[in-house]
């Protein structure tokens, strides 16, 4: 490696926080915004789609999503996230971070808007419009995973890597949250101009035509903070990294850091570059040196989100099973909308977002194995501690209790593996492979997803298939549908003995880019006075 590539590279892991840090934070973490709210939000309306769509004249409930088309709506976002993860992870690597990262936000402003505008006469056409569209909003989306965690480790110095990293992630808390008070503003909004009966009061009233607009208002309001950073993200350089290690041009990141993070890079003089190891990711030596490190992110990630996706993406079928929200048949769609949006606000602001920022601020003092470790453990706890009772918890009188359980199992996901499954990729691979492997990470992630999102929906259907929803067939029950993700949780557990822990080392260090030399004694960083 040429000692031009060593002082970058020194430079970078002792670099001083400084604004430009918290500036990459924000246009990163807006794009983990918007993909939060885009993926979740549809969980927020799919009650309201069945309503307006699947309407069954006489009888006693309203209409419902068909089973086929609950399990497309929820989960083809996912099939598409994971499709964009592993191909935008791939094209990062061999492109470069910031010449992609446009491309996926662009495809995210576009698929938002395309969502709420699908049309159609028939129910059919409407929802395999909306299922299209969603399919490449997830497309753009995965994209945001590997090339956001892998710019921000690579701009990052070694000692706040995590929190900072942690801080891009944390914006996906802030994306549940906004999608709930979205929700509710709209919903609000349009139950009290256009007043409607309970469904049991007036089966035709209670939803009236004017809620078509409002699942339309909510999918489309995605597109907004996406279209507010594209300007910054093409104004981000590349990163260092990837210029100095993978484009092999030392001088050019030199330059392009001592714009952004204001320091200056002083050299001895080049000793000539050096080939440095090429081994691709199918290679002996890969699997070698990382093969139990891409093991270990891989499943850890897909059992996480088995777990945390079936949770997020149900919860109001959750709240139903314990009464917390009433019979459907007792309210109008616009309000049961907006129970159902008020229910998932309490719990992303009580349990979901103080997760996310309790790891911003302790990653780097506890080091990520301790905080996945404990966050597995506790999530194993609480979902049995929710599933072994359950029956108190659904007893009048008890839901709060439920409640507060139910929002410490997503405080510990996110003050756990949610976060640290994200970071640890981003951190532990080779440079020239680090986006393709965050992708892969991620992508295994995914495919946890849409086994949570569509099995989920049938298995927590009650044991009495006469008291299933309409057309689905007798499932598990909730109470063993939270057993399995106690299991799920348990097996996380085990995994992440796979992981190193990648507190306090650089990059280089980690991912055995530079595992034969010391960065130069005179390598170190000077600001720059503007």
């Amino acid at each position: 490696m040429a000692r031009q590539q060593l002082e970058v590279l020194s430079a970078l892991d002792a670099a001083k926080t400084q604004w430009y840090h918290f500036t990459a934070i924000v246009i990163a973490g807006m794009g983990f915004f918007t993909d939060a709210y885009d993926l979740f939000c549809i969980s927020l309306v799919t009650k309201l789609l069945g309503r307006i769509y699947y309407y069954r004249e006489g009888s006693p409930d309203p209409g419902s999503l068909p089973p086929h088309v609950a399990a497309a709506v929820n989960g083809v976002a996912f099939c598409g996230t994971l499709s964009g993860q592993l191909f935008f992870g791939w094209l990062g690597d061999k492109m470069g971070r910031k010449r992609v990262y446009g491309m996926t936000l662009m495809c995210m402003v576009a698929c938002s808007l395309a969502s709420g505008v699908s049309l159609g006469r028939s129910p059919a056409a409407v929802m395999g419009t909306l299922c299209f569209f969603r399919f490449w909003l997830g497309f753009g989306i995965g994209g945001d995973y590997p090339l956001s965690a892998t710019i921000m480790s690579e701009y990052a110095n070694k000692k706040t890597r995590g929190a900072f990293i942690a801080a891009v992630f944390a914006m996906q808390g802030f994306g549940i949250l906004t999608g709930g008070v979205v929700t509710l503003v709209v919903s609000a909004a349009f139950r009290a101009e256009f007043p409607s009966p309970a469904y049991q009061d007036g089966a035709v009233p209670s939803t009236p035509a004017e809620a078509d607009y409002v699942w339309r208002v909510i999918l489309m309001f995605g597109a907004i903070p996406a279209l507010l950073t594209y300007y910054w993200r093409m104004k981000m350089p590349e990163t260092a990294r990837y210029t100095a290690l993978v484009a092999r041009n030392a001088k050019q990141a030199a330059s392009d850091m001592s714009k952004v993070l204001q320091v200056d890079i002083v050299s001895g003089g080049d000793a000539g570059d050096r080939q440095h190891d090429e081994f691709g990711l199918f290679s002996s030596e890969f699997w070698r040196r990382h093969g139990h490190h891409l093991l270990g992110t891989t499943s850890c990630w897909f059992l996480l989100d088995i777990a945390f996706y079936s949770q997020n993406l149900f919860q109001k079928d959750i709240f139903s099973a314990i009464h917390w929200i009433p019979k459907a048949r007792t309210m109008s769609a616009l309000d049961e909308v907006y129970r159902i949006a008020r229910a998932q606000t309490l719990i992303a602001l009580c349990g979901t977002v103080p997760g996310y920022w309790f790891t911003v601020v302790l990653i780097d003092v506890l080091g990520r194995f301790k905080i996945q470790m404990m966050g597995f453990a506790m999530m194993t706890v609480f979902m049995l501690g929710l599933a072994i009772p359950y029956h108190h918890w659904t007893t009048p009188g008890n839901h709060i209790g439920f409640l507060v359980m139910y929002a410490f199992t997503f405080f510990f996901a996110n003050f756990g593996p949610n976060s640290t499954t994200f970071i640890v990729p981003a951190e532990i691979f080779p440079a020239r492979l680090r986006s393709t492997c965050h992708g892969i990470s991620a992508a295994a992630g995914k495919a946890g997803a849409i086994v949570g999102s569509f099995g989920f929906l049938y298995a927590a259907q009650s044991r009495d298939e006469s008291k299933a929803d309409h057309g689905y067939p007798a499932g598990i029950g909730v109470r063993c549908s939270l057993f399995v993700l106690a299991v799920c949780s348990l097996l996380g557990l085990a995994c992440t003995l796979l992981v190193p822990e990648s507190k306090g080392k650089s990059l280089e260090e980690l991912s055995g880019d530079n595992h034969d030399q010391q960065p130069p004694a005179h390598a170190r960083t000077m600001p720059v006075i503007v």
